[in-house]
């Protein structure tokens, strides 16, 4: 298992729900939790994969989310068994459409 720590600043979007787990972890998959964490506005993601070496790919990965979501005060934990990066996209997704006010529909 391999372990990688990012940190982003500068988010302005909150979570309206304090925390989310989304998708499960299995062959090819992967769990997301998403919780609120006072973090002075920053945006912490842990990720624990079974696929060592991709550092440079989960970056990538990472601050493409960012620039999508700019979440703030927000922990994410991650536990891969090897999803593919599109898998990984769909599933942070998911977790903060559902734990957003700016993803909520009426």
């Amino acid at each position: 298992m391999e372990t990688l720590h990012y940190r982003f600043e500068h988010g302005h979007l909150a979570l309206s729900t304090a925390a989310l787990l989304v998708g499960v972890v299995g062959s090819g998959n992967l769990e997301v939790l998403i919780e609120t964490a006072p973090l002075n506005g920053g945006c912490e993601i842990e990720i624990k994969t079974a696929a060592r070496g991709f550092g440079a790919t989960w970056q990538a990965v990472m601050e493409d989310f960012h620039a999508r979501w700019q979440l703030c005060d927000t922990r994410i934990s991650i536990n891969d068994m090897g999803a593919t990066p599109a898998v990984v996209s769909l599933r942070l997704d998911q977790a903060a459409e559902s734990v957003t006010t700016a993803g909520r529909t009426a």
